[in-house]
């Protein structure tokens, strides 16, 4: 599911059928799809499945009550955020509620106008959370992911890829001549070269299934996964060809590629250290050899003639 389906969804749990239904009808009426539930261990089963971003529960349920499934949430789901519905016996104050991890409180009865003021605030602080995550894995320049969100998603599409029995390659790239282009043509053509560049990348993946990262200076990196050596080679010739295309003086790119081994008596670290230093040969091998090449790595490259 992709994260804006999964804010789209908002699970609603509460053993009254009338309020359940109520729920469900203002939450509908203001544009969201309401998944219901009568308690606490079924909302659980459904936030395996569904992945919602927002919860709103009632506090006194059978099997597992609201303060027991919001507990769960903040344990197995933190960026879930959840709305508490309480009765009129108000068994669990609004300090408690806070403190035990709900983002807000609404005590029945309640009306539609409340309901959506109280979703709104949620989701505007949700999307504020999204934007201040989004900037600190960005490179400013490029728009591409950092240096700092690569090194978290090699570890988490390497692990996926063992896991499923496919393999993850990884492609480094660095930009021939690009301190001479700096230097004759000013460091605003070189932020253009890169941005260009950036383009190129994002152009030549698959989106949501493949990953370009702005590597450091003017090296870059991609991360292909569910594909086999010469589709990865393919993908880093389509580069390279669309970026002479745009004649960038004495420029060219220098590509190395790597797949992902998983080395018996190795930790994780170690190979995936491995990995990248791998496809940092091969793409140094490439620039010692004449620039503008693409370069695959001996260890793990088959013989692709």
């Amino acid at each position: 599911m992709s994260d804006s389906d999964s804010r789209k969804k908002i699970l609603v749990a509460d053993d009254d059928p009338v309020v359940l239904d109520l729920l469900a009808s203002y939450i509908s009426s203001l544009g969201y799809t309401p998944v219901t539930v009568k308690d606490g261990l079924a909302a659980v089963k459904e936030l395996e499945k569904l992945d919602c971003s927002i919860v709103v529960t009632d506090m006194m349920m059978p099997r597992m009550n609201g303060m027991e499934l919001l507990r769960y949430i903040r344990r197995h789901h933190p960026r879930t955020s959840v709305i508490v519905v309480t009765g009129y016996d108000r068994t669990f104050s609004y300090t408690e509620v806070i403190k035990a991890g709900a983002s807000d409180f609404i005590s029945k009865p309640f009306s539609a106008d409340e309901l959506e003021a109280k979703l709104n605030r949620v989701i505007r602080e949700q999307e504020l959370v999204r934007q201040l995550e989004l900037l600190s894995i960005s490179d400013a320049l490029t728009g591409l992911f950092n240096r700092r969100h690569f090194d978290a998603k090699i570890w988490e599409e390497v692990h996926r890829a063992h896991r499923q029995g496919h393999d993850a390659f990884l492609l480094l790239m660095d930009v021939d001549r690009f301190k001479e282009y700096n230097d004759q043509y000013g460091h605003p053509a070189g932020d253009q070269l890169l941005q260009t560049l950036a383009g190129i990348l994002t152009s030549c993946i698959r989106t949501n299934v493949d990953w370009a990262f702005r590597f450091g200076g003017d090296e870059f990196s991609v991360i292909q996964a569910q594909i086999g050596w010469e589709q990865a080679m393919d993908t880093g010739r389509r580069i390279m060809e669309k970026y002479a295309e745009h004649e960038f003086s004495t420029t060219s790119l220098s590509v190395g590629v790597a797949r992902f081994i998983r080395h018996e008596g190795n930790s994780w670290q170690e190979d995936v250290a491995d990995l990248v230093q791998r496809a940092d040969k091969a793409m140094y091998q490439a620039k010692q050899g004449g620039r503008n090449k693409i370069i695959a790595d001996n260890e793990s490259s088959p013989d692709l003639g």
